[in-house]
């Protein structure tokens, strides 16, 4: 009881430090939750403009103009009262130091998982999903991926730190399976021999949406009980929507296109999910930070099973 002769309620107590307001929680590994949303402030792998270290914070930021919807629209449930959701801050790594980011990366993600917890990450340049990927295929042994991209990542780098050969690596480390991954949106130079099957944006543009998430479902209903890992690079939509990334390509998607595609993955087995390379400093009016924020929200309605 306080001098005002009643107790507090806490759950209306409220901030905007945390992705749409869910609680902070700076050790979330014996914390009860289904889900743990981190933020991997780095940017040391990317090939165009720099500035992704930024993403975290601008996403988390402009979420809090998506937190106060009951149900998301078209959702007919309150997210809140389906998944126990936490948000544990930024991963702290030695200021300058990939390797020692990518080793705290792996060892972050090993423990939530081990303790039965999944991971919405935010980054960063894509180069966080590659030892999200290794802590993942420790657990669940192989994967697969949905990758939502302008690139295909598959570059055959000289580095090991290239956000551009993210996958070239996953595929020579044997993280995923290609023969079940997908990759959407791509629009720049590609390898159809890397195995991965990939629906480019110019297909995209001239396919009957219905007939394409139809294909998209019919493909990834036959990996099975595969697990797969959801991954979306912020450049895989159009620039004149998402200015603000470090690599943007012109001619991609658009964001109720893209949230569709995302909205029709409910029936897969997605164990792990990451929003990459969006850069404020390039951003107008926020509006790539809330692309990014609402693809996020959605990714979690899309993984509530009833």
């Amino acid at each position: 009881m306080n001098t005002l002769g009643y107790a507090p309620d806490f759950s209306l107590v409220s901030n905007a430090f945390g992705f749409l307001r869910f609680p902070l929680e700076y050790n979330p590994y014996t914390v009860d939750a289904d889900w743990v949303i981190t933020g991997v402030p780095f940017d040391m792998a990317t090939t165009g403009r720099s500035g992704s270290r930024h993403g975290p914070s601008a996403i988390r930021q402009v979420s809090t103009h998506l937190a106060w919807e009951q149900f998301r629209w078209p959702w007919n449930f309150d997210l809140r009262k389906k998944l126990r959701i936490i948000d544990c801050g930024d991963l702290v790594f030695n200021f300058g130091d990939a390797q020692d980011m990518s080793n705290k990366l792996q060892m972050h993600a090993e423990l939530l998982l081990s303790s039965g917890k999944r991971m919405l990450s935010f980054g960063g340049d894509h180069y966080i999903t590659l030892p999200l990927l290794r802590a993942y295929a420790k657990h669940f042994n192989k994967l697969a991926i949905i990758h939502f991209d302008a690139h295909t990542d598959m570059h055959n780098s000289k580095s090991q730190y290239d956000h551009g050969s993210i996958f070239f690596h996953a595929v020579n480390e044997k993280l995923i399976n290609p023969h079940h991954s997908i990759q959407i949106g791509i629009r720049t130079e590609c390898n159809h021999a890397n195995n991965f099957t990939i629906i480019d944006a110019e297909y995209i543009r001239r396919c009957d949406s219905n007939f394409l998430f139809e294909e998209v479902k019919k493909f990834l209903n036959s990996a099975g009980e595969v697990p797969f890992y959801l991954t979306f690079d912020i450049d895989c939509l159009d620039p004149s929507v998402a200015p603000g990334t470090g690599t943007p390509v012109v001619g991609g998607l658009h964001t109720n296109l893209a949230l569709n595609l995302l909205r029709n993955l409910q029936f897969c087995n997605i164990v792990g999910m990451d929003v990459v390379e969006v850069a404020p400093a390039y951003d107008c009016s926020q509006i790539t930070s809330l692309a990014a924020a609402s693809i996020a929200l959605d990714m979690l309605h899309v993984v509530v099973k009833d």
